[in-house]
């Protein structure tokens, strides 16, 4: 028997690009049976290498949209509101991602959907939030990193704020986090029968998410203790050094234990009490550990590790992340039949169940497939079907 716990909900996704993917991606990983709202000829613009024009669809699109339907719905035209409004009414959760007011503007606000459904779960997914000054500026996920403050707390670069090589803010903001408000607000639901709206903005998950660098600012920190994040990220005992093959191997020596540990294995217990210490390209003790570290090959150094109790791992390329023993051996990675994509790598659900979650159900959706079946969920007849179709409602 596997696991679905979300089995019987029913999502109503009408978001657009990979953040809110990913939080129906997980919703539907756990059971739930989403519709994805495409707009007629386009799609999701997040499906195509070009966003602006259809084209070549992308891996990304199809490992981020498992088990979910797609149907094609012109929502700027009366028919495609009305039948939208069918829809809402039988669904338990509704997701958008427009800016705020679109919604509203289209008659198909949270006011509008709860008066047709009263127990919906309606949740808006934006950068900066439904009210406050920012609310309808245009942003991404460094704009949105850079107002929490972790831009201005990360690794620096040449000088500059290094910008993280995955968006963040829209993975655990627009993906994460909406996903945990809307299984909080069906769990109120089943206490109360009370439906929800929820705001959800990138950028107050991301403040959350500086909560260490925010304590750190506040506080005056011992000399003798770990220092504060930010500092300590730039820190010898924490960083990235390269390999004699050019490759690179990362140190996580937080704890005074583990650089004491690293320290005896490559032979320099005079650098125990250096731990802390900036890393600074030609300062003497920072040369001495990169040139320790291009003695050897990255394979010769976790051999080296290997029985060593401190904080290090090989720095991996996606192309090698997808071949790494630990995340083949937990799932996280692994290969699906596609029908009409032969075998594809997908990134499995990041938890696992002893209940035994098949993440992975039914492939991706073409667009809008599923459109005529849903419509004749609903009642349309074939030939009300024929006539949407020729009005460019879907």
């Amino acid at each position: 028997m596997t696991f679905r716990p979300l089995s019987g909900y029913k999502v109503l996704d009408c978001s657009r690009l990979l953040p809110y993917q990913y939080c129906t991606l997980l919703l539907g990983d756990l059971g739930a049976e989403v519709l994805k709202i495409e707009e007629p000829g386009r799609g999701d613009y997040g499906r195509w290498f070009d966003l602006a024009t259809p084209g070549v669809e992308k891996l990304s699109f199809r490992m981020a949209n498992r088990n979910k339907k797609s149907m094609t719905l012109n929502l700027k035209t009366s028919k495609g509101r009305e039948i939208f409004k069918r829809l809402a009414s039988r669904y338990d959760v509704l997701l958008e991602s427009f800016r705020p007011g679109v919604m509203n503007r289209l008659g198909l606000g949270y006011r509008a959907i709860r008066k047709l459904n009263p127990q919906i779960i309606y949740c808006s997914g934006t950068g900066y939030g439904q009210n406050g000054p920012y609310r309808l500026k245009a942003g991404h996920d460094i704009n949105y990193l850079s107002i929490a403050g972790i831009l201005g707390a990360a690794g620096w670069q040449k000088g500059r704020p290094s910008v993280p090589g995955i968006p963040i803010a829209d993975m655990a903001g627009g993906g994460l986090f909406s996903c945990l408000a809307i299984l909080a607000a069906l769990l109120g639901r089943e206490r109360t029968g009370q439906g929800q709206y929820i705001d959800v903005a990138m950028t107050d998950v991301m403040a959350s998410f500086n909560i260490i660098n925010i304590a750190s600012a506040l506080e005056k920190y011992p000399a003798d203790g770990v220092p504060p994040y930010h500092t300590l990220s730039k820190c010898l005992a924490y960083n990235v050094y390269r390999t004699k093959d050019d490759k690179y191997i990362s140190l996580g020596n937080v704890e005074r234990r583990f650089w004491a540990n690293f320290c005896r294995v490559v032979g320099r217990e005079d650098l125990v009490h250096k731990q802390y210490y900036v890393y600074q390209d030609g300062e003497e003790t920072t040369e001495t550990l990169k040139d320790l570290f291009l003695s050897k090959t990255l394979s010769e150094w976790l051999q080296r590790f290997a029985d060593v109790d401190h904080c290090f791992a090989p720095v991996n390329t996606p192309e090698e992340a997808i071949r790494d023993p630990n995340l083949m051996a937990r799932g996280i990675i692994k290969k699906v039949k596609d029908a009409k994509r032969s075998k594809i790598i997908i990134v499995g659900f990041p938890a696992l169940f002893s209940g035994g979650l098949v993440c992975s159900r039914r492939p991706a959706p073409g667009l809008g497939i599923h459109t005529s079946q849903v419509l004749k969920e609903i009642g349309c007849s074939p030939g009300e079907i024929k006539q949407l179709k020729k009005a460019g409602v879907i």
